[in-house]
């Protein structure tokens, strides 16, 4: 009977022991990752130029851009009231409000009048970098931003958002 005790106990310590380990080091290089990524960006002193939206086209052309967007009912969380319009430039997702509002940070530092909304269905935090009335503008903008942001992956996968 002491044999079986022992052998359980021990097999429980074992369990315990090596299953916590993984999750926690798994999370612990997703947030050093997070941590360099974030410096890396900071440390950058060179001014970013941000173009203005330019809607018309040239005569004769006309621009195929991805207009694609997601629908989802948000509210304003963080920035001027009345920033958010119908469609937005989502350039960050984030489940905790303290990444979002990291995010936006670097952008208002950078020149851009980001502000964060927040889906209550899903609980999540958009950072929006930018909010119009149109879609057209909208994408365009993105474009812009892409375009002003090559290095950072992470807005390169910006999309549009619909308010609905």
């Amino acid at each position: 009977m002491k044999k079986l005790l022992v052998l359980g106990l021990a097999l429980c310590s074992v369990m315990a022991f090596t299953s916590c380990k993984s999750s926690k080091s798994e999370y612990k290089k997703a947030y050093d990752q997070a941590q360099q990524r974030e410096l890396a960006g900071e440390q950058s002193s060179e001014p970013i130029e941000i173009a203005p939206v330019n809607s018309s086209t040239t005569s004769g052309t006309t621009t195929s851009l991805d207009t694609r967007y997601r629908t989802e009912k948000v509210v304003l969380t963080s920035g001027a009231e009345g920033s958010l319009k119908d469609f937005s430039v989502v350039c960050g997702s984030f489940g905790r409000k303290e990444g979002a509002e990291s995010v936006k940070a670097g952008l208002v530092a950078q020149g851009y009048n980001a502000i964060i909304v927040q889906n209550p269905e899903t609980g999540m935090y958009r950072v929006v970098c930018g909010s119009f009335d149109t879609k057209q503008q909208a994408a365009e903008y993105r474009e812009q931003f892409k375009a002003n942001n090559p290095d950072n992956a992470d807005f390169q996968k910006a999309w549009l958002l619909y308010n609905k």
